[in-house]
């Protein structure tokens, strides 16, 4: 795969937004979190794999632990073609699916004030129709 071929593959997922980030990294997000980084000057590929998946694939040659996020199971391809076209998509799809598990879910919308208010209590002290001070 290429450059271009890899940025229409990632731009395929729904929800998924790029941008350039450390002067040549083009990150592809899906709720704010990277799932795949691609080098443009000189072209290399990160992503998430599984804790299976990463043991062995860097066991591959150009393939290694990818600076600063190894420890979270992120792999680093020195060439694009490191790994077969059939191989990387699934991998991109499989890190896709990682990391939008687990962003955050959508805010609820706000209850309205009708249901945020609390009945006056029987008994109370203040009169009917006027509001109570809290």
């Amino acid at each position: 795969m290429n450059i271009d071929s890899l940025r229409a593959y990632c731009l395929s997922f729904r929800g998924t937004r790029e941008k350039l980030q450390w002067d040549d990294e083009l990150c592809f997000k899906t709720a704010g979190k990277i799932f795949v980084m691609l080098g443009l000057d000189n072209p290399r590929l990160c992503f998430k794999c599984t804790p299976e998946g990463f043991a062995e694939l860097i066991e591959r040659e150009n393939v290694r632990p990818a600076p600063y996020v190894g420890r979270y199971k992120w792999v680093m391809l020195d060439r694009l073609d490191a790994v077969g076209e059939a191989e990387l998509k699934a991998l991109i799809r499989r890190s896709y699916e990682m990391v939008s598990a687990k962003a955050p879910s959508r805010a609820k919308p706000p209850k309205s004030a009708a249901t945020r208010r609390t009945p006056a209590k029987a008994g109370s002290r203040t009169a009917p129709g006027k509001a109570r001070r809290r």
